[in-house]
């Protein structure tokens, strides 16, 4: 089953960063990209569309006005918000007018993908689901939307709540922990602690770097990345 997918979004270079990754998933292809609202109106009206990969920033309009002119219209395709809108009340906004996932530029191609494969895991169970279902098949089929895409797929041994744990502290200012001061504020070994960090770096949440100082060897640190993007500058903040 072929997810076909609209990218909406107005800077060319970024629309076209966004397609690349949608291809790169397995399941994905994408059927059309447009730069303005305008334009993803006219191409849903001509294309067969399941999936919007919406931008919120339109140069004529909000993406929640596109939002609500399609389903005013009954196009019924689903839509993830790829945005740079951080506010709490875009947030809650989006989910009222029926976003199914939010993913927040800047993002790394991993976080990105973890987005569709959670919304492919969704639709794979409303396909295979009977024409009635009972609630734990609801429960099971909302809940791979709600998936949290660092925590999804932890490598063996590392638990959601401590990861959750080590990016608060490494978030705190100044935003960069060594393995050493990360175990000393979580009570934990320096190896573990050296896991969730190494596992935040390989996410692309984190950055490493040599810490120099005193006569002994330098230590690694971990510093908090505010501009992950793999891909060199794709989804970068703006307006």
């Amino acid at each position: 089953m072929t997810v076909r997918v609209l990218v909406v979004e107005d800077e060319p270079l970024v629309a076209e960063a966004h397609a690349e990754y949608t291809r790169r998933v397995d399941g994905f292809e994408v059927v059309g990209i447009a730069h303005s609202a305008s334009e993803a109106s006219r191409l849903l009206g001509e294309l067969s569309v399941d999936l919007v990969l919406l931008d919120m920033y339109l140069p004529d309009g909000h993406g929640l006005g596109l939002l609500r002119n399609l389903r005013a219209g009954g196009d019924l395709c689903d839509v993830i918000a790829v945005t740079s809108a951080r506010d709490a009340d875009m947030v809650r906004r989006a989910v009222a007018h029926g976003v199914a996932l939010y993913l927040i530029k800047p993002f790394t191609f991993p976080m990105f993908r973890s987005k569709l494969e959670q919304y492919a895991e969704y639709r794979r169970q409303l396909v295979d689901a009977p024409s009635e279902v009972l609630q734990d098949e609801v429960d099971r089929m909302l809940g791979s939307l709600r998936v949290a895409s660092v925590t999804g797929v932890l490598p063996k041994g590392l638990t959601a709540e401590r990861l959750q744990e080590t990016m608060a502290e490494l978030r705190t200012p100044p935003g960069v922990l060594s393995a050493r001061e990360l175990a000393e504020r979580l009570d934990s070994s320096r190896v573990t602690a050296r896991r969730y960090l190494e596992h935040l770096a390989d996410v692309g949440l984190a950055v490493r770097s040599l810490r120099y100082g005193g006569g002994g060897r330098p230590e690694v640190e971990y510093r908090w990345q505010h501009t992950a993007a793999d891909g060199g500058g794709v989804s970068r903040p703006r307006r």
